[in-house]
């Protein structure tokens, strides 16, 4: 069914080809009564918003802890236009990655057709963005880096440490090394069960830094050997992006 989100502002409800939910769900790591909903999409504006001068890229909006103190009544909403989101997906965002492969609640035929090439996202080089976002992880982790989310000090008095922070880092490496291997990600995660352990504080802060370094030598082993090419097509995605807006103003009426 297609979300609306229309009712948050969002003035492109026609214009929108995917929509999935990220976050933790995705991940197959979601406390319920800990987690709001982290809701991503796609859309494709007029050519005037995207060729002309006043142009857009993306839209967000959240309730802000109004509605539950962050928590599963609360709603975050993130819509890229397609060329913004092909740009990431183009550098491996790793978030932006996760589209190719999550599991959809709303898709088009227009999504369909154009996500029916990842490979042409996928990279060798993309192991970096991932290494570099479960690095600042662990750093806001350790106390190295500034805290994001200060609703989160009660993980801390309890195990002495985020842990959910340290479930981004583990999955983060793992997902690495699984799209080096394989060129995928699996969503949810096939060690799901181990990241909600993790987030009920299972491990230490040093087992974690442990099996974290471990993982992160695997991730790299994995790019050693990895069969992707060293670094994508960006011809062939312009030709892709070109194609799919041409199909979508035609099919609209622009």
């Amino acid at each position: 069914m297609k979300p609306d989100f229309a009712q948050y502002g969002f003035v492109h409800q026609e214009n929108l080809i995917m929509a999935c939910i990220g976050g933790s769900q995705a991940h197959g790591a979601k406390l319920g009564a800990t987690d709001d909903t982290d809701w991503y999409g796609l859309y494709i504006p007029p050519p005037t918003k995207l060729l002309g001068l006043e142009r857009e890229e993306h839209f967000v909006f959240t309730t802000g802890g109004k509605l539950g103190g962050n928590g599963p009544l609360d709603v975050d909403v993130c819509l890229y236009t397609l060329m913004k989101w092909a740009g990431l997906a183009a550098k491996g965002n790793p978030s932006a990655l996760h589209f190719l492969f999550a599991p959809l609640e709303f898709t088009t035929n227009t999504w369909n057709h154009f996500s029916a090439r990842p490979e042409l996202f996928l990279a060798k080089g993309h192991v970096k963005p991932f290494l570099g976002f479960a690095d600042d992880q662990m750093k806001r982790l350790l106390g190295q880096k500034g805290q994001k989310n200060v609703h989160r000090a009660e993980l801390e008095d309890k195990h002495g440490y985020d842990t959910k922070y340290a479930m981004h880092v583990i999955r983060l490496y793992g997902e690495a090394k699984e799209l080096m291997e394989d060129g995928r990600i699996t969503l949810p995660r096939p060690n799901r069960d181990e990241l909600i352990e993790i987030r009920r504080g299972k491990y230490s802060l040093a087992e974690i830094r442990e099996l974290g370094a471990q993982l992160e030598s695997e991730a790299l082993a994995a790019q050693a050997t990895s069969p992707l090419p060293d670094e994508v097509d960006r011809d062939a995605i312009s030709r892709l992006l070109a194609d799919a807006h041409l199909r979508f103003w035609s099919a609209s009426g622009g």
